[in-house]
Parts: structure tokens; sequence; C-alpha cells
């Protein structure tokens, strides 16, 4: 007889689970007494935004899916934040909530709440434990959900008399093995349809991704002589010094790139959704006929032509698809002006364009760029300051960029933390804005409790950058509800008991660096920028004189 705690934590041990994120709560303690002696580390947060984020960004780096406990009600609705990040970036992820007793259902008790409800338009998939047998298949089948298909989150709610109870029942077997389908027919199709387009272009994205899959990819674009765009925070899937790859289809993308989307003839899909950031709000791709030859393959059977309509849909996990095209013989013709001139625009996107201040941005990015391993882990949330980032790094090694597709802000820091605890060998850096940073920086309490190192380097502004840009397109000159009243940021993370400095000359950021790698504590860099500077391709002012 097992208490059902020590059922559910047995059950994430035989499914490989090594870390899971919280914030402890009355209504889950048997888990916490299961996780006791465990094995299983426990990291326990600040926030239970931040403990979702960071086991989100466990799941993003192939880990199996992140795992994460919240308390019921409060903790639950901060948790929601990470389970749309993991919705959005196909991210394979369990939230376990804790749940009122069972017999006090429908009496509005204390912290109630119908996570079905809340959830529903959230998760892959939501339910209820009302049996402590039944744990060990209610987890398993979490686990083969969050990772099916378009992999995404899991939300499952536990009642605190289910897990305080007692039960005699065996654990659930582990994953099934799968068979792999032959592709090579559907490979062959796919390079069929577009065998008579002149201008193909690539475009790859989704989940599944590892470095096989990279190396596949460059050798296939290498046979056909095909230029390949990265979806949006995708940059990492292929080497962006290949002379095959042509950017990035980001919310700033590059003008060229986005006019060559425009002209290609033949549209080959990997994994993405081609949702609106690539697509540039649907602008790029006309959903009522776009006039392409489209080839689209996901590993969602539903996905294909819920907005645009495919010549030819393939349903598989990206990487085993490339694996595939990349077994094709060239499909002749000549394709290398198209290949060559699409590089030609990526390499001339990167000559950066000076930002006012004394500090630069671009500097910055640039000598990360250079200075960082190629294993080195770049993170980030949401803010124009990522799109410096973005524009001028280059990604050089999968799984190498944690960022979200959902565009939420806070996201980098616990990424950050999380990327730090799974890979404590490699340098971990966090981009963050100073507005984005504040979302979630108290879990430095959290890194440094679980001697997490990764640095982060602050953009400060004293703004909300984008709302701001957008504010001074439509408003100009009528700031409200934009500004930031800011904490020294290198003070407040020497009080959490790690390292922090402030640059207020691009020269001096190599240095400050240096120092704070060697400090082997979570650091901070403060950057202090010139508000002028609000996107790598516009000041303010320019911004403003263009509004109205």
């Amino acid at each position: 007889m097992r208490h059902g705690g020590q059922i559910l934590v047995e059950q994430l041990r035989r499914f490989g689970v090594e870390r899971v994120f919280s914030v402890p709560g009355e209504s889950f303690l048997a888990v916490l007494d299961g996780l006791h002696e465990s094995g299983i580390a426990n990291v326990v947060c600040r926030h239970e935004g931040g403990a979702a984020m960071m086991a989100e960004a466990a799941g993003k780096l192939g880990q199996g899916p992140g795992v994460c406990f919240v308390t019921r009600g409060p903790g639950a609705c901060n948790a929601s934040s990470g389970i749309h990040v993991a919705r959005q970036d196909s991210t394979p992820m369990v939230l376990f909530v804790g749940q009122i007793a069972r017999g006090d259902r429908d009496r509005e008790a204390f912290q109630e709440v119908d996570y079905r409800a809340m959830f529903g338009g959230l998760a892959k998939w939501v339910a209820e434990v009302d049996d402590t047998a039944r744990l060990p298949e209610y987890v398993a089948r979490a686990f083969r959900v969050a990772r099916s298909g378009r992999p995404g989150p899991v939300v499952l709610a536990l009642p605190e008399n289910v897990l305080s109870g007692t039960a005699e029942v065996a654990d659930a077997a582990s994953f099934p093995a799968r068979a792999a389908p032959d592709l090579g027919g559907a490979a062959r199709a796919a390079m069929d349809h577009i065998a008579g387009c002149a201008r193909t272009l690539v475009v790859v994205g989704g989940p599944h991704w590892s470095e096989t899959a990279a190396r596949d990819l460059a050798r296939f674009a290498e046979t056909q002589g095909l230029p390949v765009a990265c979806g949006f925070r995708r940059q990492d899937y292929m080497d962006n010094r290949h002379p095959h790859y042509a950017g990035d289809l980001n919310v700033g993308v590059n003008p060229k790139l986005a006019q060559r989307m425009r002209e290609a003839d033949g549209l080959l899909v990997l994994g993405s959704r081609l949702g609106d950031i690539e697509t540039k709000g649907y602008s790029l791709l006309d959903p009522a006929g776009h006039g392409k030859v489209l080839v689209h393959v996901h590993a969602d059977p539903d996905e294909p032509g819920r907005v645009y309509a495919p010549d030819l849909a393939v349903t598989a996990e990206a990487p085993d698809f490339v694996a595939a095209l990349a077994d094709q013989p060239a499909m002749g013709g000549d394709r290398d002006g198209w290949r060559a001139a699409a590089r030609a625009d990526y390499e001339a996107w990167l000559t950066p364009k000076e930002s006012p201040g004394a500090v630069r941005l671009e500097e910055v990015i640039g000598w990360l760029s250079e200075h960082l391993p190629e294993e080195a882990i770049l993170t980030n949330g949401a803010g124009n300051y990522a799109a410096w980032l973005h524009r001028y790094f280059v990604y050089k090694r999968h799984g190498t960029q944690l960022a979200p597709t959902s565009g939420s802000m806070g996201y980098g820091f616990p990424a950050a933390v999380s990327a730090a605890l799974a890979h404590p060998g490699r340098r971990v850096v966090c981009l963050a804005g100073d507005g984005c940073f504040q979302m979630t920086l108290n879990e430095m309490s959290t890194a440094v409790q679980h001697g997490a190192a990764p640095v982060v380097v602050v953009a400060n502004n004293g703004q909300y950058g984008t709302i701001r840009m957008h504010q001074e397109r439509q408003y100009p000159g009528r700031v409200s509800g934009t500004a930031l009243a800011n904490p020294d940021f290198a003070a407040l993370a020497r009080a959490y008991g790690g390292h922090g400095e402030r640059v207020e000359r691009t020269e001096d950021f190599p240095a400050a660096f240096e120092r704070a790698t060697a400090a082997g504590t979570v650091a901070v860099i403060e950057l202090v920028l010139d508000p002028e500077a609000l996107s790598p391709s516009a000041t303010l002012s320019e911004l403003r004189a263009q509004g109205g």
C-alpha cells in the first residue's frame, strides 16, 4: 500500500523525470512527501508563473515533458501564463494542480476552481483524478498526450484526498516503442511537387527538432540548392553561418526576406504551423488563395489546410521527414541564383545600424555572438530589445535558443534558470528588457538557492519599448502608460546574493561580462540605454515623425 503522492512520484521516476518545478501548497503535501528521498530534484520557485515557465523551458530543451506542481486556485491562475507558452510553442509539459477534496466540490470551497473549464482552451487535455488507484493510468496518459502529435501542455487536477488516500496498484508501463513510418515515398512526392518551381523557399519550425535534424536539413538544402528560412524564435534549427541559411521570419522580419516569401513560387514548410508571425499577419500569404505550390509537413494531421490549402499535406514529425528528404537525389535545375541572393540579403541584414547613446545594443549582441561558446544557450522574453538579439546574434548550434513564440514577457529569466540547472557546464545568457525582467526577477532567489548561474543582460531604456513604439506610430508625442520607474538592477542582484554590475559605455561591457561569468552565481549586467534607441530600425524621434 502506498499513498497517492508516492504512487504519482514513482510514476514520474519511471518515466525518467529528473527534476520538477514547484511552488508548495497544502493541497499536494502528499506529493512533497513522495518527492522526499525520491531522487527527483524539486526546484522550489517564488511564483507559479516562473515555475511553469521553467518547466516549459525544460520541455523545450528536449528532456521529455517539463513537470510543474502548483497549488489550487491562485497557484493555478498564476501558472496559466506558462501553459499558454507551452501551447503556442508546442512544448510537451505536464502541470499538476492540487485540488479541493472530492466531497467538497460544487460548494465554492476554499480556492475551488473547475480546471476543465479554466484550462480547456489552453491545454491539450485537462482531467481530474477521482481514484487513487488510477493515478498511474492518468499520469501515463498525460505524458503520452503531452508528447504525441503536436506536443503541448496537459493539466491534471489532484484532489487532496486522492493524493493522501492509499491504494495497492501496479505502476503503468513506460512509453511504447514507436514504429518509424516509411517516409521515402512521401519525400519523393514532396520533391515532385516542387521540382517545377524556380523559386522554392524552405520554412522550418515547430517542435521535435534536434541536432541531427539540423545536420540533415543542411544536407538537404545543399543537395537541392534551396534557401532555408527559420520560423519565429527557431533560429537555432540551422547553423546561421551556412550558405543556404536565409534568415528568420520574425516580428521585425528582414523586408527582403518578406518580399522573397511573397515572390516564392514554391514553399516547403517543415514542422511550422505557418502562423501569424511567420506570415506577417497573414499578409505574405493570402489564406484565400496564395498561388504557390505548398507542401506542408506537420505532426498534427489537422494543421495543414487549417489556414492555407496545401498541394501536399504530410503527417510526420519534421526531423523524420527531413531525414527522408536528405536522402533524395538532386531534382535538377539551376536555383543557385535564388539561393545566393537570399543569403546575400541575410548577410546585408547583419550589418548593424548604429543606435543612439553611449551603450549600443547592436555592438553588445555582436560581441556576444563572436565570443560566446557555440553551445552557449541564449534566452529572452518579449520586447523590442529582443529584436537586436534576433537580428544580430548568429546561432551556430541547435538547442541554443530558448524564447517564447507566444510573445510572453518574463519568460527569459525563468528559462535561463531552467537551462542553467539542466546544463551546468554550459554558458547560459538571458537578454531581458527592464520591463520583461521585472516580471520574474524574484526567481533570482530560486537561482541562488539551487545553484543556477545564468548571466542576465538587462536592456534598460526606462519604458515598455514595444508598446511605446506602437504608441508613437499611432499617437505621436502622447506618452501614456509606457514609462517605467526601475530599481538599481545591479544592486538588486547583489541583494539576492548574486553578482551585479552597471554598464554605461559599450566598451565597458566585455570586461563586465567576464567578471559576471567568473562570479559563479547568478549575475546581472544592467545596460543603461538611451530611450531614443527604441528598435534596431528606427529611433523614437524617427517613429514619432512617421506617426499620426
